[in-house]
């Protein structure tokens, strides 16, 4: 198994989501940061409140580059009631802020950089994540990556079914 170090800082990736026309006939396009594509994304409202909560939306529209691991609305509702309501509260912050950033690898990397690998990345959280990219994306044997390579302006997330939670 190979070990993949920090590549950069905190931060996640948004998705290229709309054209504009520029003062040239050629049109651009216009990139989201991390943040804005969770928020314009409806399957992600619990973790733009969770990103929220832990102070984390500064962080994640920075430059990066990051690759982020976004757990659906689905994969937080999984969880053991009342789990999700108990981390947004002021007083479990920290652990809060642990989970958010064991989903977040600074650097930015595609499926097709994993591709037939298996190997273990170190997340800003600083725990390793083990990656199993051939048969598909599975992380530390749980969690499916359901979409790869949703490309933003400061990184790249892959949208996946389960909330990982870092080895305490």
């Amino acid at each position: 198994m190979r070990v993949l170090t920090k590549w950069a800082v905190l931060a996640a990736a948004p998705v290229v989501l709309a054209a504009c026309v520029s003062s040239t006939p050629e049109p651009q396009m216009v990139e989201l940061d991390i943040v804005e594509t969770a928020v314009s994304v409806d399957d992600f409202n619990t973790l733009v409140a969770a990103v929220q909560t832990a102070d984390l939306v500064e962080v994640l529209q920075s430059p990066g580059p990051f690759t982020v691991f976004a757990p659906t609305d689905a994969a937080f509702a999984a969880l053991p009631p009342g789990t999700v309501e108990s981390l947004l509260l002021e007083e479990n912050r920290d652990q809060l802020v642990a989970i958010l950033t064991y989903h977040v690898v600074p650097g930015e990397v595609f499926s097709t950089d994993l591709a037939g690998q298996v190997i273990e990345v170190e997340t800003v959280e600083g725990s390793l994540l083990a990656v199993d990219a051939t048969d598909g994306v599975v992380l530390n044997g749980t969690s499916t990556v359901v979409q790869a390579d949703v490309d933003a302006s400061n990184g790249v997330i892959h949208v996946i079914d389960t909330v990982l939670l870092p080895p305490m």
